[in-house]
């Protein structure tokens, strides 16, 4: 099934990028259902200890792919070391106006404007329920776009409060460019309020529950150093639990005069590997040990992941590169990968 990807990428890519995703996951669906993709196994002689809890492997799935937490069963027979799905809101949403997707296949980059298109949380905590994956979901929380930015944290707490009984961790999206005034909340000046919401919210949560999730703050790669510095420090402040280093780049580097290169939204693939790996060393280096960083962007391939894990991440998360690579790459990831 792992060769069969590069023989069926030529027609998927005929499709429309959005109709592709949903034929794609579909397929999936039908391929874990019929036994072909086998079982996802969360056993493994490489599993690693991040935030208390146990990763089979260092490779796990980013957020964007299954949005509504629809397909995680046949996402996690791919071998991954856990699944993330999300970004989810509190009511459902329809997103951004069509095309809002958008292929770069001379780059292995992705353009896209989705804004957060779910069927709301309530569909998403039911999905998990009925799954019978038994290892690591991460649940990714964001704020509808009608809500106004000064009242985001109650986006994020009606969504952490749903999520929490049914997550291993939970990841706080404030960074995707495609919701208006999203990135402002990175800012020192809303950052600090945020997150001590959210931690508060957490520490009530796990009295209630008996159970200590993680929180993940998942940020942009388009903050200079001294930015970068500022949500560091932030996360120290308020223990958070880990952070995403990235999300989409609003940068068209490495892009230009490619068609499509120019469309609105957050660029991902293979332009912004560099990008993403000097996001995860100036974190590091300000971080340490301390608050754990999971690498994501522009991981095409071993070697990549492998750079952002040199660089000081514990975990990486693929998404452009699945869509490019198919999930041979996970494997690759899984078998060659490990920490410094």
């Amino acid at each position: 099934m792992f060769g069969l990807y590069s023989l069926l990428r030529p027609l998927i890519f005929r499709l429309d990028p959005e109709t592709a995703h949903t034929f794609t996951l579909k397929t999936l669906d039908i391929a874990y259902k019929t036994g072909l993709l086998g079982r996802s196994n969360t056993e493994s002689s490489k599993s690693i200890d991040v935030m208390g809890l146990k990763f089979p492997s260092v490779v796990g799935l980013a957020a964007g792919l299954d949005k509504n937490g629809d397909h995680i069963d046949a996402l996690a027979a791919l071998g991954f070391g856990a699944i993330e799905i999300g970004t989810v809101t509190p009511r459902p949403q329809a997103g951004n106006p069509k095309p809002r997707l958008f292929r770069l296949p001379e780059a292995e980059a992705i353009i896209n404007r989705m804004g957060f298109n779910n069927f709301g949380v309530d569909h998403l905590v039911e999905q998990v329920k009925k799954s019978s994956f038994n290892g690591i979901v991460g649940i990714n929380i964001g704020k509808n776009f009608d809500t106004a930015i000064e009242n985001a944290v109650d986006d994020y707490l009606i969504c952490l409060n749903k999520v929490y009984p049914h997550a291993s961790y939970v990841t706080v999206n404030i960074s995707s460019p495609n919701t208006a005034n999203l990135r402002d909340l990175q800012s020192k000046d809303q950052l600090g309020g945020l997150l001590s919401a959210l931690k508060n919210a957490q520490g009530s949560l796990s009295q209630e529950r008996g159970k200590y999730v993680p929180l993940v703050l998942k940020i942009a790669p388009d903050m200079d150093e001294e930015a970068l510095h500022t949500v560091a420090d932030a996360l120290l402040a308020h223990e958070i639990d880990g952070v995403i280093a990235t999300n989409t780049t609003i940068t068209r580097d490495g892009v230009e005069g490619i068609k499509h290169g120019d469309e609105q939204g957050g660029l991902s693939g293979a332009p912004l590997t560099q990008k993403s790996t000097a996001v995860v060393k100036i974190l590091y280096e300000r971080l340490g040990e301390k608050i754990p960083i999971i690498a994501a962007g522009g991981i095409l391939c071993a070697e990549d992941a492998q750079a952002k894990l040199d660089a000081g991440a514990k975990l990486v998360q693929v998404y452009s590169g699945l869509i490019y690579r198919g999930p041979q790459l996970v494997r690759d990831i899984r078998e060659s990968c490990h920490l410094k």
